[in-house]
């Protein structure tokens, strides 16, 4: 391929990618082109049809009366010469029928009495034989039958010529009877440049019909596209929740009838909102409610259930053998429908959004250290974190995250559990890395979703399966962020935090931090959902 070849072929494409660009990206473009190509082709074709119409009418009518003049003066004057004429006596005659008002040159031919061939020319040779078509000669050369419907044995002969840019009109025609040949020459220049004026006209017209199909298409486009905007606009304000956006309707066409149907999806839509949030709202209320009422008579049974662990661990044995097993089953299950309880009112906290922060300046070495030493977990936990990494975050949440995590590995994964803790930019990023088997890919999708079992063997277990959902929760109200993955050597949970949560508080005060629609530290919004207990 050559140079040239490439640059035409870089050129090609720029073109197709320019216009691909102009014919999707722009409705009121599109509008503009179609009403354009629809206003030239009319314009076009009208003054193509006019300007062959009146090329017609002026050229058939000037050829008829030069025609019908050069016939009469054949008539007249050239069938008056003599059989046999002198050259004097053809320019003579040639020069009276160059007199017409149509003001054509003429040629007359014809034979002396030797039988030489005598020319007459009304422009001092300025109009010759040679000037003559040879198939209009032998046209007007050849001798007719005379019939019923043919009575003359010659007729008169025409043909348009071009002498370079200059168009002539050429005819022809035969004494009857022996006279002289005749020739004609008309020049059409001044025909020729009438038409080009109306050619100039017509095209100024086609112009200006282009324009202003154009401005008539940006009215049209403009009169069109106002409503479809201001459709889009509030289709963006209702995707952003403003349920309440309503259009201004006038009219009774097709986009009136569009802004009508819009207004009610809208209304309908907002309708539905309102009948969930209002049902949400009731279904929070209500688990917060029995979450607190069930805190009062939880807080007998666990009183009761202590005094009853107390005798089982007593060295008296007062508990009978037989119902031990029964005593040690109510403690465990009120232990842990206690947990749920908590839980519960925790997540209620969430979706409430009156979940606080109480910041703190914290060491995450040491806090981690806390939360293993606290769960007696030292001897099943790994730590690799650096004393002197510091957060200002809730200590207490941080513990409530560690806790599950740690507690997750420790349950559902293998031993060693290792905690590595890293500074990456303005973030703290705390790894929890257990030797199990790793998480199947099937429930990595739903490792944080609210209430879920990865067995279905195993629905009861001793997690409420809200762990990881709280732990979610608390991530994002810090404005961070929790994942799960697998590595070579098992799961591993990633939990990434700000070293100031201060700033997404000052930035967010009074607004909701659910963990539903927070904002992180970079702006941009969390869309937090529910999360599991048990992951594997």
């Amino acid at each position: 391929m050559t140079q040239a070849q490439g640059k035409l072929r870089g050129w090609a494409a720029a073109r197709r990618t320019i216009l691909a660009g102009l014919r999707f990206t722009s409705l009121r473009l599109r509008l503009v082109v179609v009403f354009g190509l629809v206003a030239l082709t009319a314009a076009v074709s009208a003054s193509g049809i006019a300007y062959w119409l009146n090329r017609e009418a002026v050229l058939t009518r000037t050829q008829d009366a030069v025609l019908r003049d050069f016939q009469q003066e054949m008539q007249s004057r050239a069938s008056a010469l003599a059989m046999h004429p002198t050259q004097d006596d053809l320019e003579g005659v040639a020069r009276q029928m160059a007199n017409s008002p149509q003001g054509f040159s003429v040629l007359l031919i014809a034979e002396d009495e030797a039988g030489q061939t005598v020319v007459g020319n009304s422009d001092l040779d300025d109009f010759s034989l040679d000037d003559v078509p040879k198939s209009l000669q032998k046209a007007v050369n050849r001798e007719q039958e005379v019939t019923s419907g043919n009575k003359q044995p010659y007729h008169l002969y025409w043909q348009r010529i071009l002498d370079g840019d200059h168009p002539y009109l050429v005819g022809g025609a035969k004494v009857i009877g022996g006279g002289p040949t005749g020739y004609m020459l008309k020049s059409l220049e001044p025909e020729a440049e009438d038409l080009n004026s109306l050619a100039w006209s017509l095209g100024i017209a086609t112009g200006l019909a282009l324009i202003g199909s154009a401005l008539l298409a940006q009215a049209a486009a403009t009169t069109v596209l106002k409503p479809v905007h201001r459709l889009g606009t509030a289709a963006r304000r209702l995707g952003e929740g403003k349920l309440d956006t309503r259009l201004r309707v006038s009219g009774t066409d097709e986009l009136a009838d569009l802004s009508r149907t819009f207004n009610r999806a809208a209304e309908a839509l907002e309708k539905r909102v309102a009948d969930m949030s209002a049902r949400d709202e009731a279904s929070r209320r209500f688990v917060a409610d029995m979450s607190h009422e069930l805190r009062t008579p939880l807080t007998a049974i666990t009183a009761v259930t202590e005094v009853l662990e107390e005798e089982l661990d007593a060295e008296t044995g007062s508990v009978d053998p037989m119902i031990e097993p029964a005593v040690r089953l109510v403690v465990s299950e009120t232990r842990r429908l206690n947990d749920l309880v908590e839980n519960l009112m925790e997540v209620t906290r969430f979706d409430a959004g009156t979940a606080r922060l109480v910041l703190d300046d914290v060491d995450i070495a040491d806090q981690i250290t806390a939360c293993i030493d606290a769960r007696a977990w030292l001897d099943a936990v790994e730590l690799d974190a650096e004393r002197g990494i510091t957060a200002r975050l809730d200590p207490r949440r941080l513990d409530v995250i560690l806790a599950n995590l740690i507690g997750n590995a420790l349950k559902h994964g293998g031993s060693p559990v290792r905690v590595s803790v890293r500074e990456e930019g303005d973030d703290v990023l705390i790894e929890v890395q257990d030797h199990g088997p790793g998480i199947p890919e099937e429930v990595l999708p739903h490792v944080f979703d609210r209430f879920y079992k990865a067995s279905a063997s195993r629905p009861r277990s001793e997690g409420s399966g809200l762990g990881l959902s709280i732990a979610l929760e608390n991530a994002h109200i810090h404005g961070g962020e929790l994942t799960a993955a697998n590595s070579q050597s098992g799961a591993v949970f990633t939990l990434r935090l700000p070293q100031d949560a201060s700033v997404l508080t000052d930035q967010e005060d009074g607004q909701d931090r659910s963990g539903r629609g927070t904002r992180t530290k970079n702006g941009k919004s969390r869309e937090g959902n529910g999360s599991k207990g048990e992951a594997r």
